[in-house]
């Protein structure tokens, strides 16, 4: 494992690259408020298994940083997408096995929807999470509204300043929440903690949860991924997704199973909350592992 740093689309990414360098390429990129330690057991796994892993810092976490302070701190989910697709083009990856959880599966399954041909396999925690923005507004059931709190907040200059000023105070009370049966220790949280002080994390974070909902405009340089994903494309590559039965954030995406037009499976994972590979590795590696053979099969 080697901590590596490389210029892809409007990106410095810093990224661990476990593996050998020939090894057949996946890339894993983790989710809020979370980061690459979400597969620090995953990695080596599929590195032993002959894979290059490739895990990076999404855009506003750890030494991630923009090239240019004139590009917008922009969270959008077509924003996330093409720094997944700038990332293999920087790093030559032709096509790879791409999978993630929360926002890494949400770049993850854009890349599989809008760019078939780059993606060997897809794993997605939480199914399909590309975003319908257009529907946003629609209101959902009492229980799914609570859940969302952190959300509505951060719509409001008081969550702006909550999250600049006690990032990590709600990124534990998220991590307590969405995960309950997850008995972390302070020695885990503080890994990654150290990844929210990137001085842009809260401007992405803030427009992420903005710009789903439409309430502020989108990074023109985007706009076409946008307007190609307001269609909800469905994803034709194979796709192994997963859900948390003990998922405090979401109440279960087996529904999402028709968005999925090539070879798909869905598995649930018992007494498991949102950050899916950091609390079930030897799961997630397995799913990993069966996409690649799906995908063979195929």
């Amino acid at each position: 494992m080697e901590l590596k740093t490389i210029n892809a689309g409007v990106l410095k990414v810093s990224y661990y690259d476990y593996g050998p360098a020939d090894g057949w390429p996946a890339i894993l990129c983790h989710g809020f408020p979370y980061d690459v330690h979400a597969y620090s057991e995953v990695a080596p796994r599929l590195a032993d298994a002959g894979a290059r892993v490739i895990v990076p810092f999404l855009r506003g976490y750890g030494p991630t940083e923009f090239l240019s302070r004139e590009t917008p701190r922009s969270g959008e989910q077509a924003a996330l997408g093409f720094d997944l697709l700038a990332l293999m083009d920087a790093l030559k990856i032709e096509r790879a096995i791409v999978g993630g959880y929360d926002w890494g599966g949400r770049a993850a399954c854009i890349v599989s929807a809008l760019w078939p041909e780059r993606v060997v396999a897809l794993i997605s925690g939480n199914s399909y999470n590309i975003q319908n923005i257009a529907r946003s507004l629609e209101p959902a059931s009492p229980a799914v509204e609570a859940s969302l709190w952190y959300q509505y907040y951060f719509h409001s200059e008081r969550g702006r300043r909550g999250l600049a000023e006690d990032r990590n105070g709600i990124a534990h009370l998220l991590w307590k929440m969405w995960s309950p049966t997850w008995n972390f220790d302070e020695e885990t949280f503080n890994q990654t903690a150290p990844a929210f002080e990137n001085p842009d994390f809260v401007d992405v974070v803030i427009h992420s949860y903005r710009h789903r909902y439409g309430l502020v405009p989108g990074d023109p340089a985007v706009a076409d991924i946008e307007a190609r994903l307001a269609a909800q494309p469905d994803i034709t590559v194979p796709a192994i997704t997963i859900d948390g039965d003990a998922d405090g954030v979401n109440n279960g995406t087996g529904h999402h199973a028709r968005k999925f037009t090539g070879p798909h499976e869905h598995r649930i994972f018992a007494n498991i909350g949102h950050n899916l590979p950091q609390e079930q590795p030897i799961g997630w590696v397995t799913a990993v592992l069966d996409a690649r053979r799906l995908s063979k099969n195929c």
